[in-house]
């Protein structure tokens, strides 16, 4: 039953199904010895009377049994036993069927909000769903009266701790009402796989949202369905669409639904609303129902992004094809904050190194296929910390991941980026800026805290670090020192 019927979360009550399922084995198992015993029974039991006939005076009676017997007899015993066994069979199968039918119906029936993860709530809904997207409502109609029933309102969205986004996200409401009490409303689409409900809402336009608020949590909740899902998308953007549409398809079999513009009333067996989030770009395989992991959302990446049968790989690689001998190196380029001041002097460093050294400034239109063929074929990734380091989920495990640390976002740059490529098996260089590398050192005194102690700074929270840190701050890394870890990267590099 679990595949015809998978769970949406894939965590919470998928126990309980295969609990009933192994249940409906048992008894059925018990059934099948039970009903064979009685079979063998029968055919081992004569089903005439034994025993010595007594010789009767009268040779009418002697005829009438020996006719008896005779008539008796030349009946099969099979023939009725089989009749009488496939008679019971039909029974015990028609009974058993309306009980499990019953007893699945019971058991399939789900109205529940797990809200004790820190950074997500994720609602589980299951049995006759209707969706009303002009109230922005879901219901259940429950038949079951354990069911229960009530209100429940989420936003799907996986930054639950942050207020600030939070407060932009639209909320779906989930209600379960007693079907014998409530006219339901009338499907248009009826559906017979499961819904996902979440938003593309919140910091969606940032690349490392998109991926670690959105595509990632997506994969970790849906993957176990093998695209057979339904996406109900809040807050949907064109350009997202356009954008990942490529990796939705590898997600999904089927159309997405616009939640706040559709019009019909669509009608599901199951849903999940909420997605399920383990880390920073990261996936707990001891966490999965098939312990998938952060390698198999690249795998699922690079079959997106495939090249098509008219098209040559070369022709994304955006002049990385690889120089004879020549390791590649990636410098992805920031135009606005956090710039890398002597970029032009770096790559002269990079190439007397020895390596051939692609600039990559990517941008919200740039075409992510031809970004990753170049970043998969790149041997070295070297950036700014900022959201466009994002782009090393497309980099080759073992390959090497260069991060450029700005004063002050030392814990963001390890936790947001620097694990999470150290998960996916990326050899992780960090390279930590000096006060004299930042330019911040032009604009405050040398024994100013800015300088001398960032994380007094950055103790008095997110906004006065990013005014600072963030948003005021570009960097000019020494050649000396930046020759030295760029010669460390190459001897890494696997042949």
């Amino acid at each position: 039953m679990s595949e015809k019927t998978p769970i949406c979360g894939g965590f919470q009550v998928g126990g309980k199904v295969e609990e009933l399922e192994a249940q409906k084995q048992i008894k059925w198992h018990h059934m099948k010895m039970r009903d064979d015993g009685g079979s063998r029974g029968r055919k081992n039991r004569r089903s005439w009377p034994g025993g010595k006939l007594k010789r009767a005076g009268h040779i009418l009676a002697m005829v009438a049994i020996v006719l008896l017997v005779f008539f008796g007899a030349s009946t099969p015993h099979h023939l009725h036993s089989g009749f009488h066994h496939a008679k019971l069979e039909e029974v015990i199968e028609k009974n058993y069927t309306t009980a499990g039918l019953e007893e699945e119906r019971l058991g399939q029936e789900v109205f529940n909000c797990d809200r004790s993860h820190f950074r997500t709530d994720v609602c589980n809904v299951r049995g006759n769903i209707r969706m009303n997207s002009i109230n922005h409502t879901f219901v259940l109609y429950a038949v079951d009266s354990r069911t229960n029933l009530g209100e429940e309102k989420v936003k799907p969205y996986t930054r639950k701790w942050e207020k600030s986004s939070m407060d932009t996200i639209h909320e779906v409401t989930l209600q379960s009402v007693p079907a014998s009490q409530t006219s339901a409303i009338v499907c248009d689409v009826q559906h017979h796989v499961p819904g996902v409900v979440f938003s593309t809402g919140g910091y969606t336009g940032n690349l490392y949202h998109e991926f670690h608020d959105g595509l990632i949590p997506l994969f970790i909740t849906t993957q176990h369905l093998k695209r057979e899902v339904v996406f109900v998308i809040s807050e949907l953007h064109d350009w997202w669409f356009r954008k990942y549409k490529n990796v939705i398809q590898e997600m999904t079999n089927y159309p997405l639904i616009d939640f706040e513009r559709e019009s019909q009333v669509h009608c599901f067996p199951e849903l999940t609303v909420g997605l399920h989030i383990h880390g920073e770009q990261s996936i707990d395989p001891m966490l999965m129902p098939d312990h998938k992991s952060i390698w198999d959302f690249q795998a699922l990446l690079r079959h997106a992004y495939r090249p098509s049968s008219h098209e040559k790989q070369e022709n994304w690689q955006l002049k990385a094809s690889r120089a004879k001998g020549m390791p590649q190196l990636t410098i992805l380029i920031r135009p606005h904050t956090r710039v890398l001041l002597n970029i032009q002097q770096i790559v002269e460093v990079a190439k007397k190194v020895g390596f051939q050294v692609n600039l990559l400034k990517p941008l919200r239109e740039t075409e992510l296929k031809r970004v990753f063929w170049m970043l998969d074929k790149s041997d070295v990734l070297m950036g700014v910390h900022g959201a466009a380091l994002t782009h090393f989920l497309f980099m080759r495990p073992g390959s090497v991941f260069i991060q450029i640390i700005p004063l002050g976002t030392d814990w963001a740059a390890f936790t947001y980026y620097g694990e999470p490529a150290t998960k996916l098996g990326l050899q992780y260089l960090p390279y930590k800026i000096e006060a004299a590398e930042s330019s911040l050192s032009s604009k405050y005194n040398s024994t100013d805290p800015i300088l001398t102690n960032p994380a007094s700074i950055v103790e008095k929270g997110w906004w006065e670090m990013k005014k600072i840190y963030l948003k005021a701050q570009d960097v000019q890394p020494s050649l000396l020192r930046m020759k030295k870890l760029l010669q460390k990267a190459k001897s890494l590099i696997h042949p």
